[in-house]
């Protein structure tokens, strides 16, 4: 029998099967490894449980898995193996954040200014003298923290390309680079981090092209002063982005740019019609004093107001599309009953960033923080995202669990 038959039909065992073919071509079935079987047995005993230990697959790419940066649960955040990891997975969306470089070239970095614990520049001393804070070590005796600042603006795109990418983290009470520098989380790993390969723009676009899969650029807010050197404005800044992928042949409903910035929607609507019929307005809302996802007159502005103006997609973190009922069950929220009653599609970030939720989670649970207590959670909270919230796809550091979910229960 023929490896690929048998493949597909010992799919438990092989983890892997052939996809229905994207844009005329064959490719590869998601593997999604052993984690989301894990999760399932660390569930709660119910109806969700007992369904979702019965899937064996097919697991099939979906664009409900989006890729949050790749898959930074345990590769490094926006470098090609974790993109390529993503894709494995059966991620049908990965995300780059864009910035810029000295020079002006578009790079994939979460922030303009995270190359000190990102990356390997304050190893490299040509490159770390040109951070814009140079690495201070931590003084116990006065209580002062370890830091530094290296920004992608400080350096220019071939300065950039000499760089690795690490796992992200920075440990506040070195003494030393090197001590800085070994700041991985305990939950996540550093086994697959010793040789990131970091990427421009035009990069990610060609290898997200070859994979067969959606793209969500996330127009990063300058950490410099706009106009950057004068006459680089925001402007330009988001013209330069969306010429990328009409210079690679991408369709825009392939694109799914993104932006924290509600000034940003408002300019694509006029400037680029093309790309904001999909744009995804990143809600940072909750972090203006009062917001609360229970009360609408903490939501300004409204959600009728947002899809007035053009809005279309909304996506804020996870923990304000969800509540607890009277039985301290996890629910949709007010906030996302009424993003839904508006007309707004929704997206929901970032599913396996707290780490272990034994203790209850983190910020992305921190409204249903009662009702978590084991990494089994995870899918409870997804099952009601998908089914109350009714939200499109969901950001993920681990994208083959939002792949399981969505395959076992048959979505898109």
């Amino acid at each position: 029998m023929p490896l690929v038959l048998r493949c597909i039909l010992l799919s438990a065992l092989c983890g892997t099967v052939l996809a229905a073919p994207a844009r005329g071509q064959t490719t590869p079935e998601a593997q999604i490894g052993p984690r989301p079987f894990y999760l399932v047995e660390k569930m709660k005993d119910g109806p969700l449980k007992a369904r979702l230990s019965q899937c064996t697959g097919p697991f099939r790419k979906t664009d409900f898995s989006i890729a949050h940066r790749g898959a930074p649960l345990q590769f490094p955040e926006h470098s090609r193996e974790s993109y390529q990891a993503a894709a494995r997975m059966g991620a049908g969306v990965i995300e780059c954040d864009v910035t810029f470089t000295k020079d002006r070239q578009l790079v994939c970095r979460h922030s303009q200014c995270d190359l000190h614990t990102t990356t390997d520049i304050l190893s490299v001393p040509a490159l770390a003298a040109k951070c814009s804070q140079p690495f201070n070590p931590a003084d116990p005796a006065t209580g002062r923290k370890a830091t530094a600042k290296c920004c992608t603006s400080d350096i220019t795109l071939a300065e950039f390309k000499t760089l690795a990418a690490k796992m992200d983290g920075g440990n506040p009470d070195a003494k030393n680079v090197a001590e800085y520098q070994n700041g991985t989380p305990r939950w996540r790993t550093d086994l697959y981090a010793n040789s990131g390969t970091l990427m421009t723009h035009a990069e990610y676009i060609a290898l997200i092209k070859s994979l067969g899969t959606k793209f969500t650029p996330e127009l990063k807010a300058a950490e410099v002063a706009m106009p950057f050197e004068r006459d680089y404005s925001q402007e330009k800044y988001a013209a330069q982005m969306f010429a990328e992928y009409r210079a690679a042949g991408i369709p825009p409903a392939d694109v799914f740019a993104q932006s924290f910035s509600f000034d940003d929607i408002v300019l694509w609507n006029r400037t680029e019609p093309d790309f904001a019929a999909q744009a995804v307005f990143l809600d940072g809302r909750h972090e203006t004093l009062g917001f609360d996802p229970a009360r609408a007159e903490t939501w300004k502005p409204s959600m009728a107001e947002l899809k007035a103006a053009g809005v279309k997609i909304l996506a804020p973190p996870i923990y304000a599309l969800l509540a607890l009922d009277g039985n301290g069950q996890i629910v949709a929220s007010e906030y996302a009953r009424a993003a839904k009653a508006a007309g707004l599609d929704l997206i929901a970030w970032s599913l396996e960033r707290d780490g272990p939720l034994n203790k209850g989670g983190g910020f992305y649970h921190q409204s249903v923080r009662a009702a978590i207590d084991r990494d089994g959670d995870t899918l409870t909270v997804l099952d009601v995202l998908a089914k109350q919230a009714g939200v499109r796809g969901v950001f993920s550091d681990w994208p083959a669990t939002t792949t399981f979910y969505a395959s076992c229960m048959g979505m898109k």
